[in-house]
């Protein structure tokens, strides 16, 4: 039985392909970024007149504008969660690992 659905002649499955797409992409915006920070010319290609210091400030504060939201994001989910989750039952109202125990074993022929 063969379980790969996808991937040409390399035999890759779906799930490979797609992490092999997100490895590529994030190697690409990786090279871009690091080329981007330490030579910031190699944007006037594109016949943009943006100067050095300007490039640079935004190549680090988008990041950390960035992640400062995902931060933000992943607390208020957390605060969600523990929000609306209901609160667990007193420790008192759980059975005690001896009054498991007689109830298991109390045979249920013998009243």
């Amino acid at each position: 039985m063969n379980t790969r659905q996808s991937g040409g002649e390399l035999g890759l499955s779906k799930d490979q392909t797609i992490g092999a797409a997100i490895l590529a992409i994030c190697l690409l915006i990786g090279i871009f970024y690091v080329a981007t920070l330490f030579y910031p010319q190699w944007l006037n290609v594109f016949g943009t007149q943006i100067t050095q210091s300007n490039v640079q400030f935004w190549v680090i504060a988008v990041p950390v504008l960035v992640a400062f939201i995902a931060i933000l994001g992943i607390g208020s989910w957390i605060g969600w969660t523990m929000a609306t989750t209901p609160p667990p039952k007193p420790i008192e109202d759980l059975p005690t690992p001896d009054e498991k125990t007689e109830t298991e074993n109390k045979d249920p022929a013998k009243p």
